[in-house]
């Protein structure tokens, strides 16, 4: 199995194009097409992961943040970021970060902090946009079923619980071949009228490649006229942050002891409490304060996240508390999470859960 490969089956749980622009992921370090021996699953890579690496003998690390963030002018040796990719290079080890990617996927980052919670209903906190696209064409209409079964198979059509959906209407085309055309009908230099038929079906923004190729491949026209388009709708099932409900009702202090039970937290920074029930849970692993407006308008009772800082407290208003349990502690679970998928989708294969401790804070 190549690095290739298996980014491909990662990134059939977190697509790359989830990712948020300001982000780095998918293969760092490394040649795409290098076999894999083995893989090394962490949730940051530095220098002493790297050695867990070598001395384990597996030449692939899947991390969640990825080492190189910011662009790298000189590879010298000089931090602690030049000298973990310089140890990877120098031991043929590629590293592949998912990052944001995982953040949006509805089976990632915080699917994983509600069922440590033990939340329930769960949906998306906060949809990403512009993450639903359509593709409009003009097929012959003796071709349009065939074509439409390939773009349906390629991932075209697919709304929420239903797929192979479209909108056809027919109508008819014209055009006019050049002396350089080689054209599947009509003559060239004459101008040539076709019953066609208008196809329109959405798709998501990860699996556009896919369903263009499909779309060249299945054509029968040498030039294939097309559209595609940024719809405004919001797809539910990606995007930052999720929220959920407690299976039974719980006081703010005893919902806190069990939040820092289940993430084994050191210490939760917590706003004012409001002296009422705890029944909904807003969640956003990482740096959630930008979600703390979203966690009030859906209800949520308590906000759980990290990094907030002081002025960002006052946002709670008495309206939900605001839980900092920390950043590594809110992430920590995510590499149990990579295990366990990577597991099941390449059963009998050399993956392996870092024993390496990241957490860069340590408290008194």
């Amino acid at each position: 199995m190549t690095v290739n490969e298996v980014a491909r089956i990662l990134e059939q749980l977190a697509p790359l194009g989830y990712a948020e622009d300001f982000d780095n992921v998918g293969l760092l370090v490394g040649n795409s097409g290098m076999e894999v021996n083995g893989i090394l699953v962490t949730l940051d890579t530095l220098e002493h992961v790297v050695d867990e690496a070598i001395e384990k003998h597996l030449n692939l690390i899947v991390s969640f943040h990825p080492i190189i963030f910011a662009g790298l002018k000189k590879i010298t040796g000089r931090n602690y970021v030049e000298r973990t990719v310089l140890k990877a290079i120098k031991n043929d080890i590629a590293i592949y970060a998912i990052h944001t990617a995982l953040d949006n996927s509805i089976s990632g980052v915080n699917h994983k902090i509600c069922k440590v919670l033990g939340l329930t209903n769960t949906r998306i906190l906060i949809p990403q946009k512009e993450t639903i696209k359509k593709l409009v064409t003009y097929i012959p209409v003796a071709n349009a079923t065939k074509v439409k079964n390939a773009l349906f198979k390629a991932g075209a059509g697919a709304i929420g619980n239903y797929s192979d959906c479209s909108f056809s209407v027919e109508g008819t085309g014209s055009f006019k071949p050049n002396e350089k055309a080689q054209p599947v009908k009509g003559t060239i230099g004459e101008i040539h009228f076709e019953k066609e038929t208008q196809v329109s079906l959405t798709f998501s923004k990860s699996e556009e490649k896919q369903i263009l190729a499909a779309l060249f491949e299945h054509h029968p026209y040498e030039e294939v006229a097309y559209e595609v388009t940024t719809l405004a709708n919001t797809d539910q099932n990606i995007g930052m942050g999720m929220i959920g409900e407690l299976e039974n009702n719980m006081s703010e202090t005893d919902f806190l002891n069990h939040l820092k039970e289940k993430m084994n937290a050191a210490v939760v920074r917590h706003s004012e409490l409001r002296n009422k029930d705890v029944k909904k849970v807003a969640v956003l692993g990482g740096s959630g304060a930008f979600a703390i407006g979203a966690a009030k308008a859906a209800g949520a009772d308590v906000f759980v996240t990290a990094d907030v800082k002081y002025h960002e407290f006052y946002q709670a208003e008495k309206q939900m508390v605001i839980a900092d349990i920390g950043h590594f502690e809110t992430e920590q679970f995510t590499k149990n999470l990579l295990v366990d998928y990577l597991t099941k989708k390449i059963p009998n294969f050399a993956i392996h859960l870092s024993e390496s401790i990241t957490n860069p804070i340590k408290y008194f």
